[in-house]
């Protein structure tokens, strides 16, 4: 007897050791969509493996609910590792920051703190994933069997829905990377066009939307046939997952291939520095010459070239503004009269920030923008009240960096300008925000020396998005690369190399346009959430009255 329930039980776990297997394979697969394989279409049919389990294992394990309505923790590892996987992966660069010995960080505890940040941020995803999943199951549109696409319908969007409200949420908090929309940037250039229309959202929701219609159609592949479906070669969900993925496509490309006006007088020359001054240099004398040098030699060549403003990367000048006016590159500017955009620090009271100073001709700052999202751990410590006598900070400088003001604008001779500081690339509301308040092309300034070429690489896709949902052009400059100019279609006119010096310099338009993203923001998922809370009603009504089997 004892026997027969221990291989009873044995059957029991060793299928569910597939589906956790199963599900962390799916979640690496996403992860694989990314630089460095950049296998961007993997994206459309990696979510589904998870939506299937969620929704087979969701009515298998409904009457074990305990009374405080929380299935069995087995349950929620499933989205878990997909979530660990996913992030795991997509975010391996993280741990480019070990070793961290240009902060001081000895060799053991600098990997130990590169293992706690991939650790905690793949963690931080898979809660992210495992949130969606149990809130699928208490639809409990997830807990009817499906057999037709009137049902399907509702559980498709209510799962979309979620998703892109769990997205909205994470990217309004400190830590925000991995959406499911950058994992099409930069090679599917004509679906992250949808990102004018709601932000990254609407490319987010198209990705979930078609991977639920493929898992439906394998659920519905997998019920016994009746008379009214009697077919498994007719499956109308890919059908439909077929006809949605193209027409999006279609709108994309529409949206795609309309012409960038590009009149003379809003024609603007820019130039860019990428000073490639190692992390580990950079703060010590060695670092500060090069630095001191590299950028104004970098400007004098560019200025001979013809440009009209320079840029260059985040800190590429290690000092606060008041010393900043007294260095070669601005007597260099007071002496060529062309300005330029130098990334440098400001001071805030007995704190200072990570800045982006125009230096106009006469060598006065005239406009400054502080870096608003700061990395946390990396640039500030969430909590510091509690938290500062148990974690010392990584800042090389002594005093505290804060963040600055969200509702900023940036003023420059040429116009007003969108900027974002290397992370802020990740928050499209940053983007957004400015680009209706006026900005007429976007500045990038960052340094991702800490890191493998994976990361700027990703940091790039980033600012393409940026720059489609914008409908600007945009400059960005970074200190070891990869620094570039793109257009408002996304287009890469020039990327740099990595870890190299260079300038580049390129003919960029000023715009005053207003996508639909830039005019009411991410309207799209409100919209979702409204239908989505409709088909949960409509749902539940349904099997109050019997109409559907339960």
């Amino acid at each position: 007897m004892k026997s027969k329930v221990k291989s009873q039980k044995a059957k029991e776990i060793f299928p569910f050791v597939l589906y956790l297997l199963l599900a962390l394979t799916s979640g690496v697969v996403m992860g694989l969509t990314v630089a460095p394989v950049g296998a961007w279409f993997l994206a459309w049919v990696a979510l589904a493996p998870l939506w299937v389990m969620v929704v087979e294992k969701s009515q298998n394990l409904e009457g074990r609910r305990n009374k405080f309505f929380l299935l069995p923790f087995s349950f929620y590892l499933l989205p878990l590792l997909w979530g660990i996987g996913y992030h795991g992966v997509a975010l391996f660069w993280i741990t480019g920051i070990h070793p961290m010995d240009w902060l001081g960080v000895p060799w053991w505890p600098s990997l130990a703190i590169a293992f706690f940040c991939l650790s905690f941020i793949s963690l931080w995803g898979g809660i992210f994933v495992t949130i969606w999943a149990g809130t699928m199951t208490y639809s409990r549109s997830t807990t009817i069997a499906c057999l037709n696409l009137q049902k399907s319908l509702p559980r498709i969007l209510i799962g979309t829905a979620i998703w892109c409200a769990l997205e909205s949420l994470w990217s309004a908090g400190p830590l925000w990377w991995s959406s499911l929309a950058y994992t099409q940037s930069p090679h599917n250039l004509v679906i992250l066009h949808l990102g004018q229309l709601s932000g990254p959202n609407t490319v987010t929701a198209a990705i979930v939307a078609i991977n639920g219609f493929i898992a439906e159609a394998w659920i519905n592949y997998q019920q016994p046939r009746t008379s009214s479906h009697p077919s498994r070669l007719i499956n109308k969900y890919l059908a439909v997952a077929t006809g949605l993925l193209i027409t999006l496509h279609l709108i994309g490309f529409l949206l795609y291939t309309r012409p960038i006006a590009q009149p003379p007088t809003a024609a603007l020359q820019v130039g860019i520095i990428q000073g490639n001054i190692p992390n580990k240099i950079k703060l010590l004398p060695e670092g500060v010459q090069r630095a001191l040098r590299g950028y104004t030699e970098g400007y004098l060549t560019l200025v001979n070239q013809g440009v009209d403003a320079v840029l260059t990367p985040e800190g590429a000048m290690p000092f606060f503004d008041k010393d900043l006016a007294v260095t070669p590159l601005v007597s260099a500017i007071e002496d060529k009269g062309v300005i330029a955009w130098v990334g440098a620090f400001g001071r805030k009271g007995r704190s200072y920030t990570n800045s982006l100073f125009t230096v106009n001709g006469q060598g006065e700052l005239t406009s400054r923008y502080d870096k608003s999202k700061l990395v946390p751990l990396g640039e500030y410590i969430p909590f510091e009240e509690i938290l500062g006598a148990i974690i010392q900070r990584l800042s090389p400088l002594d005093e505290h960096q804060v963040h600055g003001s969200p509702h900023q604008t940036f003023d420059t001779p040429f116009g007003r300008a969108i900027v974002g500081i290397c992370y802020e690339s990740a928050f499209p509301e940053v983007f957004r925000r400015q680009a209706a308040a006026g900005g007429e092309f976007i500045l990038s300034a960052s340094n991702d020396a800490h890191y493998s070429a994976a990361m700027p690489f990703q940091h790039h896709a980033q600012d393409i998005m940026r720059a489609i949902e914008t409908d600007r052009w945009s400059v960005r400059a970074t200190n070891t690369g990869y620094s570039a100019f793109v257009n408002p279609h996304g287009k890469t006119l020039w990327i740099s190399g990595y870890n190299t010096y260079e300038t580049q310099a390129a003919t960029i338009y000023r715009r005053q346009t207003k996508t639909l993203y830039v005019r009411w923001g991410d309207w799209l998922t409100p919209l979702l959430l409204g239908l989505a809370l409709i088909a949960f009603a409509y749902l539940w009504k349904s099997r109050q009255l019997n109409i559907y089997p339960k």
